[in-house]
């Protein structure tokens, strides 16, 4: 099976065969191609001819995009990497202990 549909830039995509997922991130149309990054962040250039030889179909964005963006499982510190929300920003900081000491003021 070929694909008749063209590229879009931010849509995901699915090998039909192989079950790979990726991203097209740029199309240049004088040069006749298509830059695409795998789920694992891998880019790659293929041209117009060779899209539309792939089995892929549209699929959905993955819900974590840590691959994509080459985010490990553990930061510089040795933590475990989660997910942040968006709440989490924007909660008050006053549940934090107090950096100072009792005899220090902030002017």
């Amino acid at each position: 099976m070929t694909t008749e549909a063209g590229p879009v830039i931010d849509e995901w995509y699915q090998h039909l065969d192989k079950g790979q997922r990726f991203v097209v991130v740029a199309i240049d149309d004088d040069a006749e191609t298509i830059e695409i990054q795998d789920f694992d962040g891998t880019l790659e250039e293929i041209d117009f001819d060779a899209w539309h030889e792939m089995d892929i179909a549209r699929c959905a964005a993955p819900e974590s995009w840590a691959g994509a963006v080459d985010v490990g499982d553990a930061d510089d510190y040795g933590t475990e990497v989660t997910d942040t929300q968006g709440h989490d920003w924007n909660a008050p900081g006053d549940e934090l202990p107090s950096m100072l000491e009792d005899d220090e003021t902030i002017d």
